[in-house]
């Protein structure tokens, strides 16, 4: 830990322009592929870092190279969501914006990419400075549209395993609802696979007083949506884990008015690849048998988006990663995170280089504090101890792998 502590020496003087930046991030959040400003912050302070700065498919990526050794490469996300917040806090978010439907809606940082890329720049400092301390190749990137899933994907496909040097391993943490100062590690699964699909089923359109002469959309949404129950409970094995939403069910305008058509939303999530396309496999088999079962006079339309793959910890990556933690803060503040039940679209990027990584959690909120969970409108992380926690974990874990003796 003698290299960990010379790096971190200097983190009060970090500390006092992270807690400005944090506010001003907060107070003024970004949505999904537009974080023009917040990209902007970024590539400045690292510049003014020593960091090589590149931009890479709406994304920042920093390379700071110190000598021989191995590569780690550290992601944050940056993109805020189109939720009001709610807090009172005097750094809140005021920003408004249009939605698709011509609504205003607020826009927050109510998952806590603030925190995020506060800690990352703060860490990028902090290994810029103890340069003497470590010897390798250090990565710092800034992805856009998590919320989304669309930014991992668009720095890929910007050519980012041919700009950056690829990484012999990558990390990726999130604040959470766990109390303030504790980390917490996972090997295996660790954030489900997630997928959406808009499903669109056809009528025939009537009067609502003459249902014999239709094919009633609303009646044949009803069956599917029950027997989209039977997947998890009757088809899927018990002790192994699949959710299947439906968050909504539209059809018709007008109670005499018999439509010709109704649209489901549907949110899948799954810990197993295999289950994964079992599960989407049974839905369309459903949805096409009740079609037929109601005398549909079209075939249902599936559009699939929002796609978030399996965050699947490397085993090796998460044990050395885990002692270093546990190291450094001590056992106590290090907790078996457990999986969790939402999805990242992180691996992406290690899995575009073939690399192992490991995603770990920071708590955000303080003892007695109500804790809120991610993407509501109340969720603001106390600021302190989380920032320093989550700077912390960055470089312990970071020269778990460039601090070693030799290296």
């Amino acid at each position: 830990m003698t290299r960990v502590k010379e790096v971190l020496n200097r983190i009060d003087a970090t500390r006092v322009w992270q807690e400005q930046l944090y506010r001003q991030l907060h107070s003024h959040p970004e949505l999904s592929s537009g974080e023009a400003q917040t990209a902007a912050e970024i590539a400045g302070r690292l510049q003014g870092f020593g960091y090589d700065v590149k931009h890479v498919g709406g994304g920042v990526v920093g390379i700071l190279a110190n000598g021989q050794g191995q590569t780690v490469l550290m992601r944050a996300d940056i993109d805020a969501l189109p939720v009001t917040e709610l807090t009172e806090l005097p750094y809140a978010s005021k920003v408004t914006t249009v939605d698709e439907s011509g609504a205003t809606v607020g826009v927050s940082h109510a998952c806590g990419h603030d925190v995020h890329v506060t800690c990352l720049l703060g860490a990028a400092e902090l290994l810029s400075g103890g340069r003497d301390a470590w010897r390798g190749t250090f990565v710092a990137l800034f992805q856009p549209a998590e919320e989304t899933a669309a930014g991992a994907r668009a720095m890929v496909e910007d050519g980012l395993t041919d700009k950056v040097p690829r990484p012999d391993v990558a990390f990726g943490q999130h604040v959470l609802s766990h109390e303030a100062g504790v980390v917490g590690t996972q090997a295996g699964p660790v954030l489900s696979a997630g997928d959406s699909v808009k499903i669109t089923v056809f009528g025939k359109g009537s009067h609502g007083s003459m249902p014999h002469m239709s094919v009633d959309p609303v009646v044949l949404a009803a069956s599917i949506v029950l027997r989209l129950q039977t997947i998890v409970s009757r088809e899927t094995r018990p002790g192994e884990f699949a959710v299947v939403t439906v968050g909504s069910s539209v059809a018709g305008t007008k109670s005499n008015i018999i439509a010709d058509r109704a649209v489901l939303l549907i949110n899948i999530r799954t810990y197993d690849n295999a289950i994964r396309e079992r599960v989407i496999a049974s839905i369309e088999r459903i949805v096409r048998g009740e079609c037929e079962a109601s005398g549909s006079p079209q075939a249902p339309m599936f559009e699939y988006c929002d796609q978030y793959p399996l965050t699947d910890n490397d085993p090796e990556v998460t044990e050395q990663v885990t002692a270093a933690f546990r190291s450094y803060f001590g056992k106590g503040r290090v907790i078996e995170l457990g999986r969790v039940t939402a999805s990242e679209d992180f691996s992406r990027v290690p899995d575009a280089f073939g690399t192992p990584y490991t995603y770990w959690g920071v708590g955000g909120f303080a003892p007695g504090q109500q804790p809120y969970p991610n993407h509501s409108p109340y969720f603001a992380p106390t600021i302190q101890p989380t920032l320093d926690a989550g700077t912390e974990a960055i470089v312990v874990a970071t020269l778990a792998y460039l601090g070693q003796e030799g290296s």
